[in-house]
């Protein structure tokens, strides 16, 4: 018998400090909701040296996920682009206590670095294939550029996932 195809991927590069990575939350709630589990959204780092909190939030971002609620804290954080801009860090932290989530760790997490080779090595493999801006997708081998425009992504994100769905 043969196994499944596996559910195609959505790499999502996005920083957490990027007021258009907020704007694209809604065509990433609507693609999750239109393909649910037959498209695997991830969640790819690409902090921008314009935004000095950037990598820390790269890194509370997998801590999130490590606990368990990745997308919620990362649509909570950009939901709130402007306080994480004035608070930095200690924001963060905050957000993940309301989240429910184990604050103290995420505070240990952004003072050890454990999860700054996971940002490092999606950053890395963001330059290598052509990312220059947030948010970017790439979806079966496509790479779709968001950071000047977002109009018509969502639609050609759909096309491609559908092909590669029927395929």
């Amino acid at each position: 018998m043969n196994a499944p195809n596996p559910a195609p991927v959505l790499d999502v590069w996005c920083e957490l400090q990027c007021p258009d990575c907020r704007s694209a939350l809604d065509d990433v709630r609507a693609l999750r909701e239109r393909y649910g589990d037959r498209l695997e959204l991830r969640l790819r780092h690409f902090p921008l040296e314009k935004h000095k909190h950037s990598f820390a939030g790269a890194q509370a971002a997998e801590e999130a996920f490590e606990q368990g609620k990745g997308w919620p804290y990362v649509e909570a954080v950009l939901g709130r682009v402007e306080e994480f801009d004035a608070a930095g860090e200690p924001f963060l932290v905050e957000v993940a206590r309301e989240l429910g989530l184990d604050a103290e760790e995420f505070d240990t997490a952004l003072v050890d670095g454990r999860h700054i080779l996971i940002v490092d090595a999606d950053q890395a493999e963001g330059k290598a294939i052509g990312v220059t801006g947030t948010p970017t997708y790439v979806i079966g081998g496509e790479r779709l550029d968001g950071g000047k425009s977002q109009d018509g992504l969502r639609e050609r994100i759909e096309e491609i996932a559908d092909r590669l769905l029927a395929g």
